[in-house]
């Protein structure tokens, strides 16, 4: 039932931002963006109109479940499309929702994500019709600092040539490179020090059926508003990456950096589960 409400609401979301759409051809011609703050305090107006203290209550902090690492694009309604409230959502976007080891805005996002916050869920989006996805896939140098960003999308078509190659559409190529780049950035994700920690950490003292915080690879599709999960065996995926990236052992709820060469049988805590 919650999931039929779930995709109503996003259905719900994308016709709404299509009937919106006029408005952008007016912000180009408003020189203060007077619109913007109009919206701004109407908006206010309705959302106290249903809950007075809805404002005043985020004086204590915040408390989000989820954190969305998604694509910049203008044509995902993060909150809406999943129907859920303000304070609900941690969110970082940027090109082709890449997560790159050396982005320092990225790491410092999940470090306070995961660490200060607590939160127990990371989504990775991706989207169809992407942008840097398409731009990525053309022989063009799109020019610093673009083109270095697009590089590592770039790497992962490299990665997966012989997959993405036998797709004869190039509409259906592109749309396979987005679902591929969102697992590539779930596995960028583990390889990360400050998630194994924390999870590590954990491990024995957890109140979920799952150890936090849990990974989500998911793509949304802005042309029907749906939002769906892929099926990825990560589990599998793990069992490679292990050997490799491990860098703590399961101690009952300490952390301890795993002995060199040393393996955990079953992998990192299942870390996908």
């Amino acid at each position: 039932m919650l999931k039929k409400v779930i995709l109503a609401l996003c259905l719900t979301s994308a016709a709404g931002l299509a009937f919106r759409m006029p408005q952008a051809d007016m912000l180009k011609k408003d020189t203060n963006l007077d619109i913007v703050f109009e919206n701004n305090k109407k908006w206010v107006a309705e959302m106290t109109a249903e809950d007075p203290e809805i404002f005043s209550k985020f004086q204590a902090g915040q408390n989000p479940s989820i954190l969305w690492i998604g694509c910049s694009d203008s044509r995902i309604p993060v909150d809406k499309l999943m129907g859920l409230d303000i304070g609900d959502i941690f969110v970082i976007r940027n090109v082709a929702n890449q997560v790159i080891s050396h982005d320092l805005s990225m790491m410092s996002v999940i470090q306070f994500a995961i660490t200060a916050l607590k939160i127990p869920h990371i989504i990775v989006c991706g989207h169809y019709e992407c942008g840097g996805i398409k731009a990525s896939t053309e022989n063009v140098d799109h020019a610093p600092p673009l083109e270095l960003w697009l590089r590592k999308i770039r790497d992962t078509y490299r990665l997966h040539r012989f997959e993405l190659d036998a797709i004869e559409d190039p509409a259906s190529r592109q749309r396979r490179l987005v679902e591929i780049n969102v697992i590539e950035s779930c596995i960028e994700l583990y390889k990360t020090g400050v998630i194994q920690s924390v999870r590590e950490g954990n491990a024995g003292v957890t109140d979920t059926d799952y150890l936090p915080p849990k990974i989500h690879a998911c793509v949304y599709d802005p042309t029907t508003g749906y939002l769906e999960k892929l099926p990825v065996d990560f589990n599998r995926i793990q069992e490679n990456l292990d050997p490799i990236y491990k860098m703590y052992e399961h101690t009952g709820g300490k952390s301890s950096a795993a002995p060199s060469g040393e393996k955990e049988k079953g992998g990192f805590l299942s870390f996908f589960k």
